[in-house]
């Protein structure tokens, strides 16, 4: 190939006015490949030097890079079908705030060259993915240790949005209960008193009453294990 262009140039070089359009066209792809394709290379090699950056970040806890890692991780699931739920709302659930979850997806994308909305979209049900939403939505922008722990009002709503969300589950065309995200929420909600303040918000939103809604969602013998969760914590 190197010996086919120094002779073409050669004889263009001592022939310029036999250089045919035919010529001219071959010349000019000639160079928009290889100028394309250093662009590509050179694209490719700052984002595999910013993946290898961010990955050696993996390894301080609490990081955007870890907790990206461990999303992606509960994407993959160990090579299983499906997304392990679970982890990925720990994950999720052990994000302290706002900017810390947009730091999360900046860091996503540097690792994995995709967006973490994206693939969390793919990943699950329309139900699980606004779950997930709910999680963050209730988060406050920027974390303080001050305020760690206090139930607010868009805390209450995430727990009833949650809730609601797991009752409308559906697999395939069959709908179904997502215990798992009851058992989340319920295990999330410090007291009580906070579990009275999420049936009342719960009735505001949907016009429902919890208890009842739970009674119909979950089986019998699922029903009162999961509210001894509740009736285990303080009562404010």
């Amino acid at each position: 190939m190197d010996y086919a262009i120094s002779n073409g140039a050669e004889m263009y070089a001592e022939h310029p006015q036999e250089l045919t359009l035919k010529d001219k066209l071959q010349f000019s792809l000639l160079g928009i490949i290889v100028v394309g394709g250093a662009v590509i290379i050179g694209r490719n090699w700052v984002r595999n030097a910013r993946a290898n950056s961010e990955e050696r970040k993996t390894l301080e806890e609490g990081s955007a890079p870890t907790i990206a890692k461990q999303i992606k991780m509960a994407f993959e699931n160990d090579g299983w079908f499906g997304t392990d739920k679970d982890a990925l709302r720990l994950a999720i659930r052990d994000i302290p705030s706002k900017s810390d979850f947009r730091k999360v997806m900046v860091s996503y994308q540097r690792l994995y060259n995709s967006s973490l909305l994206g693939d969390m979209q793919k990943e699950l049900k329309s139900s699980e993915y606004n779950e997930m939403l709910y999680i963050i939505s209730a988060k406050p922008e920027t974390y303080s240790a001050d305020n760690a722990g206090q139930v607010n009002a868009a805390q209450l709503e995430a727990w009833a949005k949650r809730l609601n969300t797991a009752f409308n589950i559906s697999y395939g065309p069959f709908p179904g209960t997502d215990e798992p995200a009851i058992k989340a929420v319920f295990i999330e909600i410090p007291t009580q008193e906070a579990f009275s303040r999420v049936a009342t918000v719960y009735r505001s939103l949907f016009g429902s009453d919890l208890t009842e809604d739970l009674k119909s969602e979950l089986e019998l013998w699922e029903y009162d294990p999961m509210m001894q969760i509740i009736y285990s914590k303080p009562k404010n």
